[in-house]
């Protein structure tokens, strides 16, 4: 693959991935196509060679924008999404617009510049709770909050599309991803730069929630592995076979931050939180995907780069940021 548009590329995980595929294929040019919404960010594309990478500011909704920038691509990888369930409960207009209606517009161009192949980024929380075992791919869509129901209906346009169209479509489902340059709503950022302060951790409920945790270059590592050796029409889980709870993760920055429990701060559960997450990795497995970073590795290296590099997160902590925060927290 020559050309490979990645839209939310200045995201988390969407940078990650471009600077996999710059790092791993010497032959390929990415485009970055990014609307820069809140958590975006042109820093976490700094550095990269300009002979080989692209920015584009665009929004993936934006026909226009998106036909700009995949014309004569080879492949679309699309990380662009609102990723936030809390911001969900709050409203779901923009999880509608981003992670539906964006979908079906790269859609449209990838079928109009007929793309090699079109990879859906999508999430193991689609599936919803699982109390006991691991979710398989054939398993049944049971979203429970706005951003997964917004999640799975692009998925099911992405499958609309292949079956209809004959789009080349992928689609993955990650499980829970951490590592450097997320942005701090998420759990793990957020606890992690909140103990450097010395703030009390927001802990939902009775902590007992589990998650599976997949380290940010195995996650990008395990996209790549799907979108060279996956087949058309099918959908790869990829694990981070890490399962904690989050009394369990917060104990663990506690401790890497020489912090002590004094500061979780029980609060008011999520609606409709979902227990317990669990997914099979074997069939991308059997394509010779695994995930390569240990836990106790991956937990030391995420919460030393927070450490490393308070001018990344401090701005970000402030203006729309705190208004978030305190209307999330500020009542629980």
């Amino acid at each position: 693959m020559k050309k490979i548009v990645v839209t939310g590329g200045a995201g988390f995980i969407g940078s990650a991935f471009v600077r996999f595929q710059l790092e791993r294929y010497p032959g390929t040019k990415v485009v970055t196509l990014d609307a820069l919404a809140y958590s975006g960010n042109p820093a976490n594309l700094e550095g990269l060679d300009p002979e080989r990478h692209r920015f584009v500011q665009g929004d993936i909704a934006d026909p226009e924008a998106v036909r700009t920038a995949v014309e004569g691509a080879d492949a679309i990888v699309n990380f662009a999404a609102e990723s936030h369930v809390d911001r969900s409960l709050m409203g779901a207009e923009a999880f509608i617009r981003t992670n539906i209606t964006g979908v079906e517009v790269l859609l449209r161009a990838a079928r109009e510049f007929g793309v090699q192949r079109y990879l859906q980024v999508s999430t193991d929380e689609v599936y919803g709770s699982i109390d006991e075992g691991a979710f398989r791919e054939g398993d049944p869509l049971s979203p429970r909050n706005p951003y997964s129901a917004s999640k799975a209906g692009g998925e099911l346009f992405a499958r609309a599309h292949f079956e209809t169209f004959g789009v080349p479509v992928v689609i993955t489902r990650g499980s829970n991803t951490y590592g450097p340059r997320q942005y701090p709503e998420k759990v793990l950022p957020l606890f992690v730069t909140n103990a450097i302060d010395g703030l009390p951790l927001p802990l939902y409920g009775d902590g007992l929630n589990v998650r599976d945790w997949l380290y940010v270059d195995d996650h990008a590592a395990g996209i790549d592995c799907a979108l060279r050796q996956g087949v058309p029409g099918e959908i790869y889980n990829i694990a981070g076979g890490n399962e904690r709870t989050n009394i369990e993760l917060t104990r663990k920055i506690l401790a890497l931050t020489g912090r002590d429990e004094s500061l979780v701060k029980p609060v008011t559960d999520r609606p409709g939180h979902d227990r317990r997450y669990s997914i099979d990795a074997s069939k991308l497995n059997a394509l010779g995907w695994r995930p390569q970073m240990p836990w106790d590795d991956g937990m030391a290296r995420a919460v030393q780069w927070y450490q490393e590099n308070e001018a990344w997160w401090r701005p970000i902590k402030s203006g729309e940021y705190r208004a978030y925060y305190d209307a999330q927290y500020g009542a629980r």
